[in-house]
């Protein structure tokens, strides 16, 4: 099994890169936020850490930047439905970190929010991967937890079902005060929203 890559990137295209190791090129099918970083790296030396899948007709190798997104993409294709090309899709749409904390909350919006992923398969990744997740160890004042969050959800789905754009929602609730109530939170971001 190929686990890592290390080498030359020749290419990059919107979901792969080419990486040459030893005068051979590797073709990594990869998220495309690594692939959006990685066009500026063509001629720079890169590593990748990778899954090979193999099926019946053709061997892909998968590169990710850290072992986090290989373990999710792992756990992503073990969900029912979910093949490896739905799982770029989906490490492309945000985050690793944002997708382990959505899938803890039983945030399906933020799945449903990807391109491709409609209600009952985000509602399914929720319900298969929360129990799958390790969380990784709490920072301080990385955010909220507990009953926050689960006001900050919330708001912004009332802000959602108001008309606002799932991105716009949670940039107006960035900076929120964490102990605010769910009527006082939405009121924060339409007052945020206005300036």
């Amino acid at each position: 099994m190929i686990a890592q890559l290390r080498g030359t990137v020749l290419e990059v295209d919107a979901d792969r890169i080419v990486i040459d190791v030893g005068g051979v090129g590797f073709e990594l099918l990869v998220p495309g936020r690594i692939a959006a970083r990685g066009a500026a790296d063509v001629g720079e030396t890169a590593t990748f850490i990778t899954h090979l899948h193999v099926r019946d007709d053709a061997l892909q190798l998968f590169g990710f930047q850290s072992r986090r997104e290989l373990i999710f993409f792992r756990q992503l294709i073990a969900v029912s439905g979910v093949g490896p090309k739905v799982a770029l899709a989906i490490l492309s749409g945000y985050p690793v970190e944002d997708l382990e904390l959505a899938a803890l909350q039983g945030d399906h919006k933020r799945f449903e929010s990807i391109p491709g992923i409609g209600r009952k398969l985000a509602q399914r990744l929720v319900v298969e991967l929360k129990d799958r997740i390790v969380p990784a160890e709490p920072v301080a004042g990385a955010g909220p937890s507990g009953g926050a969050a689960t006001d900050l959800l919330a708001a912004r789905s009332a802000l959602v079902n108001l008309g606002v754009g799932l991105g716009e929602a949670e940039e107006a609730l960035r900076g929120a005060p964490t102990d605010a109530s769910v009527e006082e939170l939405i009121r924060y971001a339409l007052a945020k929203a206005r300036t």
